[in-house]
């Protein structure tokens, strides 16, 4: 699974090498940057599509992101699924935890789950607002969950 650009360029660096320099760039510029982490996934022909983001949002400039797609085969509950994506969001946040913290740059973690219970992803909300939670992270959900929701969504449509 690597990681690419916006405009499909792969990244051929580890994923924390390439966050670093952005930052480091970023900050060069005078920009103050927040960075937010989520998954998405559609269901194609029997196949489950991912798609897990690195959201980059300058202040009142814009924002970037970096990219990872995969596939998984096998059939799943809704509720599987929900949290698979977390647990990929979360191995991420947790990579990047320690260069965030080191340059001061604040991180949440978005889920695509619905708090509206009359919506299926809302089965997996305790589970994963406690998952996410439980890590430390500051956690986001429908309809606060861009990254995941708006971003990650539209690599896996």
């Amino acid at each position: 699974m690597e990681w690419q650009t916006y405009n499909g360029e792969y990244i051929n660096h580890s994923i924390s090498s390439a966050v670093e320099e952005t930052i480091l760039r970023e900050k060069e510029l005078g920009n103050k940057l927040k960075v937010f982490i989520g998954t998405d996934s559609q269901v194609k022909r029997g196949i489950v599509e991912f798609a897990t983001v690195i959201v980059f949002l300058r202040e009142h400039k814009g924002g970037f992101m970096f990219i990872r797609k995969f596939r998984k085969t096998q059939k799943m509950t809704i509720k599987e699924r929900m949290l698979l994506e977390v647990q990929q969001s979360i191995e991420t946040a947790y990579e990047l935890c320690p260069l965030l913290d080191q340059y001061k740059v604040d991180l949440e973690v978005h889920a695509d789950i619905n708090t509206n219970p009359n919506f299926k992803s809302n089965t997996a909300l305790n589970e994963a607002m406690g998952y996410i939670l439980g890590m430390g992270f500051i956690f986001k959900a429908k309809p606060e969950s861009f990254a995941s929701t708006n971003c990650a969504n539209k690599i896996v449509q």
